[in-house]
């Protein structure tokens, strides 16, 4: 077709907005109609709201309108599209009956179970006779649940609840509005799947992320959307997942004489267990639509009526190589009802790189999209207009796109940290550092902390000096931006009173150093002053150190803390002993944090996220739980430690995770064989471990502690009497086993 039609979209949002944007752009568009539209919307308005089926139609037909695009739900679930065709007029959207995949979540439960979709345990219950009903079936599944009106709510009919009390008072309420849906809930990153359907055919667009929480790090109470991004990087192929989860439902509305014609959105959570369906939802998504289009370099009206005449699987659909990112500016009341913010106290000059979708007063106002050839960048326009733009009062979140850097990274070195060249840099410089060794060196490089026989000098029999050097690393680029000057301070001693512990050693010294672009007597102060709680914690002396001003060296504000901790053992008490064999048992013991290693990837993947943020399930903001110091177990080993040989060997887990520091304990001839599952996992954690899906176990296992910051080994006889001599919480976690100086994770 090449002669241009008339065109109705039927809508007044902002995906609205951007479906008119995008039809007409196109050759294919003659008159362009939006109703009701809004005060932004590109073509002529027609003051008729999206349900009014009767006028729409009339409508339709009096001004020979060639094609109509139907933006929300409720006028899909009004049978608009089915009025539309018996007066024979094109229309992308789905009948009334093929729509019910949205406006009824149990019908689209029974759909998926008959089609074998993978999808949570679920029930419905259609009237409050039922509550006790569901309240015992929510009690029998023994997990959590997410509690859901089965009809239309515009995105906001869920409730995710945090506790008991909370689920039982959302099953409650939601059953004064109506049919019940109750459904297991499951863990892992969202990702929303839209397809062009044609009645046979599904073609999918590129995955996006919607983000529908109102609060950054994912929390609060669901939205119809606060921002998205497309493509999103998820680990699965669209059309591997359309042909999993989208051409099943399209073969089945066809088998019931219901041909599903439109866009069809399958919302997906990425699962441990693999992709499970959400929900179904029958239209461009919002705000999707705002992200996706922008990256479609087919001609849109094309592609809605190839979907019009079941053409769909000869036409080509063109995509750009570009990110887009889209930024919701909501109402200050949002989501509840309240004044409109109007429009922006600026005039706004859109660069090239960005879009503005309006949409409705007093709910979600505004989309601010930016599209770029990167993520990075596309983010970096839409806030930049949001800044621009955004009025007074506006409820907005910074966050959006936060979770795209953890599918992305698939080692330690793409956060620019490589593990392995550390490991080629000790042993290429090895030989250099055993020329200077004489006969009082008893311990290699590589090890926790240097050892030295100082017998002639110290009164005990056989003293042995043990020293520690080290630094905290990327950790203090949160610290001050947090301004958090103490933490990195106690991180310091505590990471090196560790390492000399390992070795049996109890702390005598420490000294420091210092380094900033320009010396600030207040941030100096608060830095050493956590180095001296530390060191009064565990006995230690802080004796001094260096504190170095180098502008040009350091960023304006920036700054570097190390030290050295010298410590003492007898020699009879160096640890690891000999003996340790096959058969010892591994005890862990709880770390408080990440301590200090691996802030280069935890920057990396919450760098979107403001330290203020609490994802769940943090009990706390994203900041505090990152910035929480280094511990010490000196205190709690110290009286074990005082059993010769009731502790064969002590790993401190820095940098290089379980895998690369329990086997500098290890003999030759010995695995540590390590269950994972075997300890709680701390709130954090089990965030990096939802968030980093692009990053294998085994590397994240090498690059985080994951709540076990000191292992210590132990014969197998002897695991009752060490767990109750330690005044801590303790976990078996694994056993020594023969094999070749390995880690083996199970």
């Amino acid at each position: 077709m090449s002669t241009p039609i008339d065109i109705l979209i039927v809508g007044g949002g902002a995906r609205e907005h951007a479906l008119a944007w995008a039809v007409q752009r196109s050759p294919l568009c003659g008159r362009l109609f939006v109703a009701p539209g809004n005060d932004a919307t590109p073509g002529e308005r027609v003051d008729i709201a999206a349900d009014h089926i009767e006028a729409l139609t009339a409508f339709a037909v009096d001004h020979h309108i060639g094609l109509v695009v139907i933006g929300p739900e409720i006028a899909l679930a009004a049978g608009l599209a089915d009025e539309l065709a018996l007066v024979g007029i094109a229309v992308f959207g789905p009948t009334r009956a093929a729509a019910e995949l949205e406006w009824s979540k149990s019908f689209t439960r029974r759909v998926a179970a008959e089609l074998h979709l993978p999808s949570p345990a679920w029930a419905s219950f259609d009237t409050s006779a039922d509550i006790d009903a569901a309240l015992a079936w929510w009690r029998n599944l023994g997990d959590k649940i997410v509690v859901k009106q089965a009809g239309l709510a515009g995105g906001k009919g869920v409730v995710v609840p945090v506790d008991d009390a909370s689920c039982e008072a959302a099953i409650r309420s939601f059953f004064t509005t109506g049919p019940v849906v109750l459904e297991q809930r499951l863990r892992g990153p969202e990702c929303s799947l839209l397809a062009f359907c044609d009645g046979t055919t599904a073609r999918p667009l590129p995955f996006a992320q919607d983000h529908k929480r109102l609060g950054e790090g994912d929390t609060g109470p669901n939205t119809g959307g606060m921002g998205a991004y497309a493509p999103a990087p998820v680990p699965y192929d669209t059309e591997a997942l359309t042909a999993q989860f989208i051409q099943p439902v399209v073969d089945h509305m066809r088998s019931l004489g219901t041909p599903y014609v439109g866009m069809l959105y399958a919302g997906l959570m990425l699962t441990a267990d693999g992709p499970r369906l959400l929900e179904f939802n029958c239209r461009f998504g919002d705000p999707e639509a705002q992200v996706l289009l922008p990256l479609i370099a087919s001609d849109i009206v094309e592609l809605f009526l190839a979907c019009c005449s079941g053409t769909l699987a000869t036409t080509p659909i063109r995509l750009r190589d570009a990110t887009a990112i889209g930024v919701v500016i909501a109402a200050h009341n949002y989501p509840s009802n309240g004044p409109a913010l109007g429009a922006p106290g600026v005039d706004i000059a859109l660069t090239d790189d960005q879009l503005l979708f309006r949409g409705s007063p007093g709910g979600r106002e505004y989309t601010a999209v930016g599209v770029a050839p990167s993520l990075g960048k596309a983010r970096d326009a839409a806030y930049a207009l949001v800044n621009a733009m955004a009025p007074a009062g506006a409820r907005y979140r910074r966050d959006i796109g936060w979770r795209a850097h953890g599918a992305t990274l698939s080692s330690y070195a793409a956060a620019g940290v490589d593990i392995d060249e550390g490991t080629r840099a000790v042993d290429q410089l090895k030989q250099s550092v055993e020329k200077t060794h004489s006969s009082s060196v008893l311990g290699g490089i590589g090890a926790f902390g240097g050892t030295f026989d100082l017998t002639e000098i110290m009164g005990m029999r056989t003293p042995v000096l043990v020293a520690s050097t080290d630094g905290v690393g990327t950790k203090v680029e949160l610290a001050a931006r947090a301004g958090r000057y103490d933490v990195p301070g106690q991180d310091i001693v505590n990471h090196c009173i560790n390492d000399v512990l390992v070795q049996g050693a109890r702390p005598l010294f420490f000294l420091d150093y210092f380094a900033s672009s320009t010396i600030r007597a207040e941030q100096v102060a608060a830095v050493v002053n956590g180095m001296s709680i530390a060191c009064g914690a565990s006995g230690c002396v802080l004796l001094g150190g260096e504190t170095a001003e180098m502008p040009g060296v350091y960023m304006p504000g920036a700054f570097d803390v190390a030290g050295t901790l010298v410590g003492v053992v007898e020699r009879d008490r160096l640890l690891p002993l000999t003996t340790i064999a096959p058969g010892d048992v591994l005890l862990g013991m709880g770390s408080s944090g990440p301590h200090t290693n691996g802030y280069s990837l935890l920057r990396k993947l919450f760098d979107w996220l403001p330290l203020d943020a609490q994802p769940d399930p943090l009990d706390r903001p994203i900041g505090d739980a990152l910035l929480e110091p280094h511990r010490s177990y000196l205190r709690s080993l110290e009286g074990p430690l005082a059993d010769h040989g009731l502790i064969k060997g002590l790993a401190h887990i820095t940098g290089g995770g379980l895998i690369d520091n329990v086997p500098r304990i290890l003999p030759a001839t010995c695995d540590a064989s390590i269950q994972l599952g075997s300890w709680p996992m701390p709130p954090l954690f089990q965030l990096v471990s939802d968030v980093a899906t692009g990053l294998p176990i085994d590397e994240l296992y090498r690059t985080l502690n994951m709540g076990i910051g000191m292992v210590v080994v132990v014969d197998a006889g002897r695991v009752g009497e060490l767990q109750t001599a330690i005044a801590e919480p303790t976990w078996v976690i694994g056993t020594i086993v023969a094999g070749t100086k390995r880690v083996q994770l199970t």
